[in-house]
């Protein structure tokens, strides 16, 4: 939490159609680096120590209704229905706000880079205060008129002079001020204009006709950058992609192809670590120093320790935990599976469901049958033990430590300590037989080619 003098809120707007993402899924949960534009918003939110977070949702998205409830409760939804612009959007959480007496900052739930870092500075005023960023290309974005860093006037691109279009200091549309303040100044909006709207950019020009304090404070333009299509959406994506690969990089992790690494939002990689190219990290991942995660891997929810190795093309699940010296090799999958120190599954495994010991090994092919259709059930595997090539090891059940299982096998009962387990047929061979299956089978073909009618 950082530092602060009075209590704080957030109002954070969701409300919008997203009709140009042109997806069934809401604008606002589109995920950036695994994670819903909207968590993004909340998380600025809470990492600035804000005691209230209402989200503003509109009666189309019961999805983004049931994502606000899931995470921070019911009465931090407000609901914004007809949707009559951005003013009459922050007006409708003055209800859920009620009683509160602090300041209060209005963000965006489609601008996903906003850390509460950037936020910070628009609180501890007594007046109106607005992020502003300078735009490479201001286009169409509202200017900032400022004298010093007191901000006069917004004015909009379609209304403003050739001498306010050259201006590239543009608002952000992020906004705080005391909350009764804001409330007061709203009450006020009109929506005297083409769409008929009340725009929460109004407020800057009544504050300052009621003699209060405007101000502007800066933030870099991909930080307050807004996602409304599939194609901003991937530049978001690369945005946050190109910070983490440089922070990583930073901290001494080794990747030879950064641009091919894809990280998560909570990706944890300690320094020491070689990540080669082409491998993706979905949430909760977490990498000790000194492991090494080898290309076309894919790490979800896992912990590697250091000296572990990872693939090439391994899958690492939920519930992964790998100790110092495992090695996880080429198609092996690995879910809710806790391997102990220098334990390996080195080829084409399927690890679900239960503990490997230290030291075990894992041969080609073998499956851990962890689900019967209905439960799911734990394989422990003992230290020191050995599981031969394509055996199938059918949950619950234990291999002592120091077992061997022969190759081939399905294990259905638990096998003692330092026991020597088979689990198959014995072989017969018959001498000749393979010949005489040949023989049978080209004389029936050549009967029938002859049968057909010429």
């Amino acid at each position: 939490m950082t530092s602060q003098t009075r209590a704080r809120a957030a109002i954070i707007l969701a409300a919008g159609q997203g009709t140009r993402m042109k997806s069934p899924l809401p604008k606002v949960l589109h995920p950036v680096a695994h994670r819903a534009m909207l968590d993004h918003a909340i998380d600025a939110a809470e990492g600035l120590g804000c005691e209230r977070i209402v989200v503003v949702v509109g009666s189309h998205s019961p999805e983004v209704r049931a994502h606000v409830v899931a995470r921070l409760g019911e009465a931090a939804v407000a609901v914004q229905d007809p949707p009559l612009g951005t003013g009459h959007a922050v007006r409708a959480a003055e209800q859920a706000l009620g009683g509160f007496d602090g300041e209060v900052v209005v963000t965006y739930g489609d601008v996903p880079l906003l850390k509460a870092t950037d936020i910070e500075p628009v609180f501890n005023a007594d007046g109106v205060t607005v992020i502003g960023f300078e735009a490479r290309d201001p286009g169409a974005y509202g200017r900032l008129i400022l004298d010093g860093d007191a901000l006069t006037a917004i004015t909009e691109a379609k209304e403003a002079s050739p001498e306010v279009l050259a201006i590239t200091a543009c608002n952000s549309g992020v906004m705080s001020a005391p909350a009764a303040l804001l409330f007061s100044l709203l009450a006020d909006v009109k929506n005297d204009n083409a769409k008929g709207e009340y725009y929460l950019t109004d407020v800057v020009e009544l504050a300052r006709k009621g003699g209060h304090p405007t101000r502007a404070v800066f933030a870099a333009e991909d930080a307050v950058m807004g996602v409304n299509s599939q194609a901003e959406l991937a530049q978001a994506e690369a945005l946050f992609q190109k910070v983490q690969r440089e922070t990583f990089l930073a901290a001494g992790v080794t990747m030879s192809a950064p641009d091919t690494v894809h990280f998560a939002w909570d990706t944890q990689v300690g320094g020491g670590t070689v990540i080669e190219p082409f491998v993706v990290f979905g949430a909760g991942a977490v990498i000790d120093g000194g492991a090494h995660i080898r290309s076309f891997s894919h790490v979800e929810g896992a912990r590697v320790a250091s000296g572990a190795e990872v693939g090439p093309y391994a899958r690492l699940r939920p519930g992964a935990d790998l100790a110092e010296g495992v090695k996880i090799g080429n198609f092996v999958e690995v879910k809710n599976v806790a391997m102990a120190k220098g334990a390996k599954a080195n080829h084409l495994s399927y690890l679900g469901d239960g503990a490997v010991g230290a030291g075990a090994n894992v041969g080609a092919g073998t499956i851990f049958c962890n689900y019967d259709g209905f439960n799911k059930a734990r394989t422990q595997v003992g230290a020191g033990a050995f599981v031969g090539s394509n055996a199938s090891l059918v949950a619950p059940v234990i291999v002592g430590d120091g077992a061997l299982i022969a190759s081939g096998s399905v294990i259905t009962e638990d096998v003692p300590a330092d026991a020597l387990a088979f689990g198959r047929a014995r072989q017969t061979n018959k001498p000749g037989a393979a010949a005489a299956f040949r023989k049978t089978a080209k004389a029936k073909k050549e009967a029938a080619k002859a049968a057909k009618p010429k």
